[in-house]
């Protein structure tokens, strides 16, 4: 039997061939699979929420895989239709997500896998989201070193695209390229399972599963088309020239301004000067210059356009045209805007994005000529943290305008409070460190140091003058100081856990990269599942039927508050495990809350 790693590297070297696909129904038999698939999803947030069914990756083995394969060989598996929730968003409308069943969540990460694999060397350049080593960074960097000098641009949203991808026509697509009829087969399945709400079945009839593992690479494989359309058609269609010509006018007066010189006349050479510096040296209108680019994070897109607003109109109309007649599609006529990009901002992936334009400031140059000095940010990308998102982003620990304790952590030990706090707040900076204007944040930074204060504050009855001076302390970055808090828990033989607050410097770092999912070990063994494999039983030693016990979180352990702490949790606690290998007799006894029967 081929293990994983081997199976995705030849199916990877078909995509980056653009060979067809073949046989592939027959690699959802190889337990490799599944166990790779197993080790990578059996940590996701909602692994353990069970779908309409009640299991759980808690109580997996070699066996339940066995039993699946076993269901998939004979064509005899059926998928379940998810137990759809409701999500609330933003703007005060909710988003539907589904939650699958384990099994269908296991063999989806599978399918998952092999797609993934195949199509990912076929993709393009400037699609960023749901993909490995790829990111909302990765799209914002393309747009910040690459669209220099943009004019307009056109930001594009796909209304409702998860719910109203054509089933017909995304099958069509796979099989443009997987040549295997019970693979699509497969998939037409899970695409039509339905949901449930309110335990009442509803029918799918467009659209992929929101909250399904497949979802984001089948939604990708869809919009691949839309990438082909502008880079193959309106790319071309609307790039021409070298570069732009010379402004006519600013040629004119820098030859009246070389005159003045030559004549001696340096004060009048001078106020020409000064008109120079406030006059565009390239013609903003040459007709025969021309430049798109495109970048795509999911069902959000954005264009970036040099040329007349005409122009862009008619980009934008092209693109209506071919998402509304080859892909069923609609614009969302709300979000889908022509911004000009000197005078306002687009917004893209929760940054403000617009074309500098600043005729006073000027950079030096060194050159084989010598220094020489010009306008050095014309024509540059600005990437900006939006005002109103720091705000919002505030108001989450205001209350009346003011910073509030919350309620919520006060239960909480002081590591824990603090660590939250600097986990939210990390979380964000990293996000924006790209911003130009990333120095913004430190108005983020004050109003939830004044939260956490008054959150320890009313945790410990005492003032917040006393949480500084009990926990205030000073942190050193780089050589550099930050004032800041930190909790010290001692542990009697071990070293102390530390929680801290502050000490993370809003400097900028236009090349950050922050991936959407880690997948650095696209192709590892996890090593559960090489516990799993070793098939002992981590309590009794017992080597049959042997399964996974599942706990949703750590601090779950803590329940159990006896002197005497049952030996699994002891075992769990002091590996810092969220699974234990154990015998289906083990296992028993763990769910029933009995004595060990061996």
């Amino acid at each position: 039997m081929r293990n994983a790693e081997t199976i995705q590297g030849l199916i990877h070297e078909r995509g980056k061939k653009g060979l067809p696909l073949e046989r592939v129904y027959k690699l959802l038999f190889n337990q490799e699979l599944y166990l790779t698939a197993y080790g990578k999803i059996y940590r996701n947030k909602g692994a353990m929420t069970p779908g309409v069914t009640k299991e759980t990756p808690d109580g997996m083995s070699l066996d339940k895989i066995d039993t699946i394969i076993e269901a998939i060989r004979n064509e005899k598996y059926r998928w379940n239709p998810a137990r759809r929730t409701y999500i609330p968003k933003k703007t005060g409308k909710v988003r539907p997500l589904g939650m699958p069943t384990w099994s269908d969540k296991l063999i989806q990460e599978v399918i998952r896998l092999i797609l993934e694999a195949y199509y990912e060397p076929q993709f393009s350049n400037n699609s960023h989201g749901f993909r490995p080593e790829r990111g909302c960074h990765t799209a914002l960097q393309d747009i910040h070193y690459t669209w220099l000098g943009t004019t307009w641009f056109i930001e594009g949203d796909i209304s409702q695209c998860f719910d109203a991808l054509d089933h017909n026509l995304l099958l069509s697509i796979l099989k443009e390229k997987i040549d295997d009829g019970r693979f699509i087969k497969l998939v037409s399945g899970l695409l039509e399972a339905g949901y449930l709400e309110d335990w009442k079945f509803n029918k799918t009839l467009s659209g992929t599963p929101q909250g399904g593992i497949l979802s984001p690479l089948l939604s990708n494989i869809y919009l691949d088309k839309l990438d082909q359309f502008v880079e193959t058609v309106l790319i071309p269609n609307y790039t021409k020239g070298a570069k732009k010509r010379m402004s006519p006018d600013y040629e004119r007066v820098k030859g009246h301004y070389r005159r003045l010189l030559k004549k001696g006349k340096i004060k009048e050479a001078q106020e020409v000067k000064q008109q120079l510096h406030n006059m565009p040296s390239i013609d903003p209108k040459d007709p025969n210059y021309r430049r798109l680019k495109y970048v795509r994070y999911a069902d959000d897109f954005l264009l970036g356009f040099v040329g007349s607003k005409e122009e862009a109109e008619d980009i934008k109309q092209q693109l209506e045209k071919y998402l509304r007649d080859e892909l069923k599609l609609e614009l969302s006529k709300s979000k889908t805007l022509i911004t000009n990009a000197r005078s306002e901002a687009a917004r893209f992936l929760g940054y403000e994005i617009k074309t500098l334009q600043e005729d006073s400031k000027r950079v030096t140059y060194q050159t084989n000529r010598g220094k020489i000095t010009r306008r050095g940010i014309n024509g540059g990308i600005a990437l900006i943290v939006p005002r109103d998102i720091i705000e919002e982003k505030c108001n989450r620990y205001k209350k009346d305008g003011k910073a509030i304790h919350r309620k919520e952590l006060t239960n909480d030990t002081d590591h824990t409070i603090v660590s939250t706090y600097q986990l939210e707040y990390r979380g964000i900076v990293n996000y924006y460190q790209m911003a130009q204007n990333i120095g913004a944040l430190s108005k983020l930074k004050w109003t939830m140091e004044i939260s956490l204060t008054k959150t320890l504050a009313h945790k410990h009855r005492m003032s917040v003058n006393k949480v500084y001076r009990k926990y205030g302390t000073t942190h050193d970055v780089e050589g550099k100081a930050y004032k800041g808090l930190i909790v010290i828990t001692p542990r009697e033989g071990k070293e102390p856990i530390v929680a801290k607050w502050g000490g993370i410097p809003l400097i900028r770092n236009p090349k950050a990269i922050l991936e959407d999912k880690d997948r650095s070990n696209w192709w590892g063994t996890s090593e559960l599942i090489q516990r799993l494999l070793m098939d002992t039983c981590e309590l009794c030693g017992n080597k049959e039927n042997i399964q996974v016990h599942h706990i949703r979180a750590l601090k779950d352990l803590n329940e159990y508050t006896g002197r005497e702490k049952p030996l699994w949790v002891q075992k769990m606690a002091t590996r810092q495990r969220k699974t234990l290998i154990l015998c289906r007799t083990c296992h028993e006894d763990v769910h029933a809350g009995r004595p060990m029967t061996r």
